[in-house]
């Protein structure tokens, strides 16, 4: 038995194999095409407690779980300096707002 991983790449899927082996079209959800414009565009991230994250995004998961690449942490909004983390993962529990970063 194969088996299949599967990930988000930046160009849509547009075929799925059937069990016959014939390839079938693919449409994907509005959500779904929307984090797909999302991938590698820098994210601001409100979390809970007040902190500010801003890196690439990555991908998700079920449980909105962010993970943001190149990631810079501020201790709240009104904070100018920040903190390099590099690659974090973000508990979807924890963000308040996500908004793409100019």
């Amino acid at each position: 038995m194969k088996d299949t991983v599967h990930s988000m790449s930046t160009t849509p899927n547009t075929e799925a194999v059937h069990g016959n082996g014939e390839a079938l079209p693919v449409e994907e959800s509005p959500a779904k095409l929307k984090l797909r414009g999302w991938l590698n565009r820098h994210l601001k991230i409100k979390m809970t407690d007040g902190r500010v994250l801003t890196g690439a995004f990555l991908c998700t998961d079920r449980d909105a779980n962010v993970i943001l690449g190149s990631c810079s942490e501020f201790l709240s909004e009104e904070h100018t300096e920040a903190r390099a983390l590099g690659l974090v993962m973000v508990p979807g529990r924890h963000i308040v707002t996500i908004h793409l970063d100019a």
